[in-house]
């Protein structure tokens, strides 16, 4: 209801259900593909971010695999896993998420696959919620970052290496450089691991018939695979030919400066300090240049 007034109050043309499946330049504009039929416009923003694609590993014998695959962003609820033999691959928020919510739902087994010992942070440290310790982290001396999120990690979270998940030899920062991956936000795993609940498998290598096979050489038979192994930006069929991605698929500029005359890119900058925020100021500052690049048109 609020969307709806708020676009009629400010008199926005919003329409949903419209994919835009390309954009080329249009003269000096931009001329936008949609199923309903082409549009045209003097500027285009796009803010699809960079989670825009779900990504399933092309493992070997995937097709072959008799059992359930899914991505996690088409997992809803625990109650279709109850009773079943479950594993869910990949370390990252979902992942771990994902295996302890069908574990307490009533999974027969749940084990979560991990190629890289993960970060693991508390919801909250001494009072102080994560996503304000994310932002602190911009502000200080690059060099502190990595030994006070490993003296953070000894103090909060206890050492799981006998349940297959030992502490990272990084810190958070050079992680996150050398990944783009935030870290897990606590909200069960650790509990979930300790108990039993959630077992700590090896990383996933292919598949073969019904059986799982596993970086360590094990093998094991899960009636359904839950694939928490992340996003990509998806921009190569909507602005790929236009010379404004890099190798790994991202927009060269972003948050402030336009990618061509016209063409604008926001949120597509991996962030520790909350994505949701990021992603606003990124949007305030974008907004402002527009609208004085449009002032300066009209001028013209």
């Amino acid at each position: 209801m609020y969307f709806h007034e708020y676009a009629a109050a400010e008199r926005l043309d919003v329409r949903t259900n419209a994919r835009v499946r390309r954009i080329d330049r249009d003269g000096d504009a931009w001329r936008l593909e949609l199923e309903q039929g082409p549009l045209s416009a003097r500027t285009g923003i796009v803010a699809t971010g960079y989670n825009g694609t779900p990504f399933v590993p092309d493992w070997p014998g995937r097709e072959g695999f008799p059992g359930e695959i899914i991505h996690s962003s088409e997992y809803r609820n625990p109650e279709p896993f109850r009773g079943r033999d479950v594993l869910v691959v990949g370390a990252g928020n979902s992942g771990a998420e994902i295996a302890t919510d069908v574990a307490e739902g009533g999974a027969a087994r749940s084990r979560l696959s991990v190629r890289t010992p993960p970060q693991i942070v508390r919801r909250a440290t001494a009072g102080i919620p994560a996503q304000l310790i994310g932002m602190a982290i911009r502000h200080m001396p690059p060099g502190w970052v990595d030994p006070i999120s490993k003296t953070q990690r000894k103090l909060s979270i206890p050492d799981l290496s006998r349940y297959g998940l030992p502490r990272p030899e990084q810190g958070i920062r050079t992680a996150f450089l050398a990944t783009g991956t935030t870290p897990i936000l606590d909200v069960g795993i650790v509990a979930a691991v300790r108990r039993g609940l959630v077992e700590i498998v090896a990383a996933v290598r292919g598949f073969e018939g019904a059986e799982a096979l596993l970086a360590d050489g094990s093998r094991i038979d899960p009636d359904a695979v839950i694939a928490a192994t992340g996003f990509r930006a998806g921009l190569d069929e909507l602005v790929g030919h236009l010379g404004v991605l890099g190798r790994s698929g991202l927009p060269t500029h972003t948050d402030g400066e336009p990618a061509l005359p016209g063409l604008w890119f926001v949120g597509f900058v991996p962030t520790l300090g909350g994505q949701l925020r990021e992603g606003s100021v990124a949007a305030e500052k974008v907004a402002a240049k527009v609208a004085a690049s449009l002032v300066t048109t009209a001028r013209r």
